[in-house]
């Protein structure tokens, strides 16, 4: 097989695997195989396993010896840890980006929030709620493209598994969140940013990014196999 192919295949089932992991298709606590992912993935069982070793790197896989493989099960410490590290990263992101702001920048963070406007106008099935943590995501992203910080995204992408699915689960689970206060706080950092008010992009910033980890003995209690028994 050429070294292309070979290279696209790993990454393929590292991302493949991952996606489902993030977007909770793999259920935290199942055990998966490589035959099963092979078969699904339609790749050969190497880069499967290539895969299953970089995502128990990220802490999202646990390989037990003569047991088997198993999707991790959420841990909120570590899913605390990452909020820690995203809020004080993305806060200087923040700072930096009242500096940097282009029109074209600006320009797609506000299309971002029409978008996530005309989304939350509908009502919500686990497809609007799934697109809508995108939209989120990106949101977000754009921060660290527009000051070029693109490594620093991407390093956090790799500590964020925990976290990741938490917030997921909270979106799909919870009756009692409103989507618009998301929307509206994403506007006021928005503004900030375009107004370059320093004291007030950090002021938001912060505050929205603590909305990431609440609701957590409500999320235990309805799915507490889910969880690490220890949390």
């Amino acid at each position: 097989m050429p070294v292309n192919s070979v290279i696209n295949a790993k990454e393929h089932a590292y991302k493949e695997i991952k996606d489902q992991i993030l977007k909770l298709k793999l259920i935290p606590g199942t055990k998966i195989s490589e035959k099963l992912m092979s078969d699904q993935l339609q790749v050969s069982r190497t880069p499967i396993r290539e895969a299953f070793l970089k995502l128990a790197q990220e802490e999202l896989l646990k390989i037990v010896p003569q047991s088997g493989t198993f999707v991790s099960l959420i841990n909120l410490d570590y899913a605390r840890e990452a909020q820690f590290v995203r809020e004080e990263l993305e806060t200087a992101v923040i700072l930096l980006s009242c500096e940097k702001a282009s029109k074209e920048s600006l320009f797609n963070l506000e299309m971002n929030i029409k978008m996530q406007e005309g989304l939350a106008s509908d009502k919500f099935g686990l497809q609007q709620k799934e697109y809508f943590l995108n939209l989120d995501e990106n949101f977000h992203k754009e921060f660290f493209e527009l000051t070029e910080k693109q490594r620093t995204w991407q390093m956090m992408q790799s500590i964020n598994g925990h976290l990741s699915r938490f917030r997921l689960l909270r979106l799909m689970s919870t009756s009692s969140l409103d989507w618009n206060i998301l929307i509206e706080q994403h506007k006021a950092i928005y503004t900030a940013v375009l107004e370059q008010d320093k004291f007030k992009a950090e002021k938001k910033i912060v505050e929205h990014l603590h909305l990431m980890l609440t609701e957590e003995s409500i999320l235990i209690k309805q799915y507490p196999d889910y969880f690490e028994s220890n949390n």
